[in-house]
């Protein structure tokens, strides 16, 4: 069964997310968008979107990965699906018609959410529980407004869908300093924050590993074709 989704390209944060959702290709047959590596954060970001004309106006681009939960409501495994990015009081809107197709394709098994997205990581379970609810975003992640503002100003339709990594529940390691000026991840400073905080660098790991098949698997069935929806 081919592609019944209208999606040309998929962007997904380089690494362990990246790498799970081309795993979910394996064996697809028809038409497979483009899977690209994009870099972790905002700025790296913006500078790889500036560099690259990879897209022609009027793609459909869907944006997938991992994010954290500002909620009670959203825990480990759960698959998101957004409705709109905040940034310091702005707000970039997802194409709503594209959002709508992903959420009939996987509906019992996806939530739709609003994200705030950050330009550092929120380690702190106190910091997420208190900007859920002061700003009434559900989950956050390092890209999404920044993907939301580039692409809906060059007339690219974007859905986002990613899965929740880290509840707001417990503190996990402060990465800030693992990763790079360009979005990449350093592994020396990342292996020593995780040593600095052992129990929330387990409950991390834990998530991630969890949050990382259940991207694989609904990437896989999204776009395995109608007869597994």
């Amino acid at each position: 069964m081919s592609n019944f989704l209208p999606i040309n390209t998929i962007l997904v944060p380089q690494g362990a997310e990246y790498k799970a959702v081309c795993r979910a290709f394996r064996g697809v047959t028809g038409s497979i968008p483009t899977v690209i590596s994009i870099p972790v954060g905002m700025k790296p970001l913006l500078k790889y979107l500036q560099q690259g004309q990879f897209l022609a106006p009027k793609s459909r681009v869907l944006i997938m990965g991992l994010c954290g939960s500002l909620s009670d409501r959203y825990t480990v495994g759960d698959i998101v699906l957004y409705q709109d990015c905040v940034y310091q009081g702005k707000q970039q809107e997802c194409d709503r018609t594209l959002t709508t197709q992903l959420h009939s394709s996987i509906s019992e098994k996806v939530s739709l959410v609003k994200s705030l997205t950050s330009d550092r990581v929120i380690w702190s379970a106190t910091e997420k529980r208190r900007l859920g609810e002061t700003l009434a975003a559900d989950v956050v992640d390092m890209e999404g407004f920044t993907a939301l503002e580039f692409f809906n100003a060059t007339r690219v339709s974007v859905a986002i869908l990613r899965v929740v990594s880290d509840d707001c529940q417990h503190n996990i390691p402060d990465l800030t300093l693992a990763i790079n000026s360009d979005g990449s991840l350093n592994p020396f400073p990342l292996a020593m924050a995780m040593l600095r905080q052992p129990l929330a660098a387990t409950r991390l790991i834990r998530g991630s590993l969890t949050a990382l098949k259940v991207l694989e698997q609904v990437t896989n069935l999204l776009f395995s074709g109608c007869s597994q929806k």
